[in-house]
């Protein structure tokens, strides 16, 4: 699969609240090696194209054609029907610190790998000038 953690890039304030989740999540170990290989950089210095916490992407399922909007968030503010997925979730953990142009797979529940482009990010809080958002 193309989700390689080791071509990541994180926030330090992502990093750094997501580190605080590791030891209560059921994802602990795929979120511990994701901010462990992941590049880190400050707010101001991350790339418009990389999907921070709160982004919001746009994604093309390779299988069907179908483009689909997903809002990156925490797990306490995630709610599915309005588009926002836990950064916890398989999906989210396939999308943090990915950048406009990778490939994300994840599975679902029911075991079938979904393969995705990431075609574009339509919302960065760091690109907007929201840093703490």
């Amino acid at each position: 699969m193309e989700n390689s953690f080791f071509e990541r890039t994180l926030t330090e304030l992502d990093h750094a609240r997501l580190q605080g989740m590791v030891s209560r999540s059921h994802q602990a170990s795929a979120l511990a090696e994701l901010l462990d290989a992941a590049e880190i950089v400050a707010s101001a210095d991350v790339p418009a194209t990389v999907a921070t916490m709160r982004s919001q992407v746009l994604l093309t399922d390779t299988s069907s054609g179908q483009d689909f909007e997903v809002a990156l968030s925490y797990p306490d503010e995630a709610d599915t029907r309005e588009g926002r997925i836990s950064v916890l979730s398989p999906i989210g953990l396939a999308l943090l610190g990915r950048k406009v142009g990778d490939h994300p797979v994840w599975l679902g529940a029911d075991g079938t790998a979904t393969h995705a482009q990431f075609k574009a990010l339509l919302f960065q809080p760091e690109a907007a000038g929201e840093l703490l958002r």
